[in-house]
């Protein structure tokens, strides 16, 4: 087992780091603005460009922070959740079963539904 790296750490960059560890999402404002530039680039409508993000992140194995993120976004361009199963199934082929798979609970979850075996949330 290897030791943590001893660097310098200066403070913003100590600052930014922790923000993005509890999930400081202004800080990732400035990649928002970009987004919106690589949408207009693709050529896609944000329903499209949306479902192709959702698409690629389940090639990728994305973290459970991926998803949540992107479905809201999905979401609020118009995107229903059947849209989304839609995306799992024709892309099931060529990223294999288990990676839709994994990522179903993933996106269960950015949709606040409950997993199997959990009861819904009754105060939500």
């Amino acid at each position: 087992m290897t030791s943590p790296v001893r660097a310098e750490v200066d403070d913003v960059t100590r600052d930014a780091l922790t923000g993005l560890s509890a999930g400081d999402i202004d800080l990732l404002a400035e990649g928002l603005e970009y987004r919106e530039q690589w949408r207009h680039t693709s050529g896609l409508d944000a329903r499209s460009f949306s479902l192709v993000k959702i698409a690629a992140l389940v090639a990728l194995d994305a973290p459970p922070a991926s998803y949540q993120w992107q479905v809201e976004n999905a979401v609020a361009a118009g995107v229903s959740p059947k849209d989304i199963l839609g995306v799992l199934f024709a892309i099931a082929p060529q990223v294999g079963g288990p990676k839709v798979m994994a990522a179903a609970p993933e996106i269960m979850l950015a949709l606040g539904l409950p997993l199997p075996g959990e009861s819904p949330d009754v105060g939500g």
